[in-house]
């Protein structure tokens, strides 16, 4: 589960997960982690900041540690106010952080995307493809930063950035993400090409499985790929062809000839 309560003290491990909070008036106080964010504490004095003034930011992170990094480098700006979970639709800057695009960060991203009140940044690990940097511009992300370039003031000026409404691509995402959309364009051009209504050798591959009844971890062993891999593909497809769930994915490619 992505966290989004923010940093003050850490939670004890007996309840089974670490989770960060902030406290009020910088005073730690611990308190056991909340299911979700909607249940957790709000911070007494956590406001949502006037235009011009302190940006508010929400942060959500895949892991406590990562987490904590994130909201420590930034609590120290006074350019900056934190906010907890009960506040976070309220914050000017969204700020996500995880390891890759998954399913559940593409599924936090496009929540957020939806909230007219918050600017969304991604801080990341890695992109495995250019569909994977364009699936997050897709969701919504306005701004990009490597967590490896991650230090307070590149955070900084990201969340600067954000709420003066800029957007921020490394230069050599956006040659990635140009390239990306350019072959789109090309194949779209070309009839013997893969173009956005039809389907890559291994999507093929992996909805034909699909279509003989196995499941995520069945078809990553035939496929020789990891089930992380083959919920990505296989969640590309859905997406791209707007469509509702493997099922319907099977059934628009087996009417139209796919597989």
């Amino acid at each position: 589960m992505l966290h989004t309560d923010l940093i003050g003290t850490v939670h004890p491990s007996g309840t089974g997960t670490t989770r960060p909070t902030v406290p009020s008036q910088g005073r730690a106080q611990a308190h056991r982690p909340a299911p979700s964010p909607a249940h957790a504490r709000a911070a007494p004095d956590a406001a949502a900041g006037e235009p011009g003034g302190r940006v508010t930011v929400a942060v959500y992170a895949s892991d406590p540690v990562l987490h904590v990094g994130i909201v420590q480098q930034l609590r120290q700006r006074p350019e900056v106010e934190l906010v907890d979970a009960t506040k976070a639709h309220e914050a000017r800057v969204s700020l996500v952080a995880v390891d890759s695009v998954d399913d559940e960060t593409a599924a936090l991203l496009y929540r957020l995307r939806h909230n007219s009140a918050t600017r969304t940044g991604l801080v990341v690990g890695t992109f495995d493809s250019g569909d994977a940097l364009q699936r997050a511009i897709e969701c919504g992300v306005t701004a990009v930063l490597r967590r490896a370039e991650a230090d307070q003031d590149r955070l900084l000026r990201l969340v600067l950035a954000m709420a003066n409404g800029e957007g921020v691509l490394p230069g050599d995402l956006l040659a990635k993400l140009l390239d990306h959309v350019g072959s789109l364009q090309r194949s779209a051009l070309d009839p013997h090409a893969v173009s956005l209504s039809t389907l890559t050798p291994r999507e093929a591959d992996m909805l034909r499985l699909v279509s003989e009844g196995l499941d995520t971890a069945e078809i990553a062993r035939n496929t020789s790929y990891s089930e992380r891999t083959v919920k990505n593909v296989l969640h590309e497809v859905i997406t791209r062809l707007q469509l509702r769930n493997r099922s319907h994915a099977v059934g628009y490619a087996l009417r139209n000839g796919l597989i």
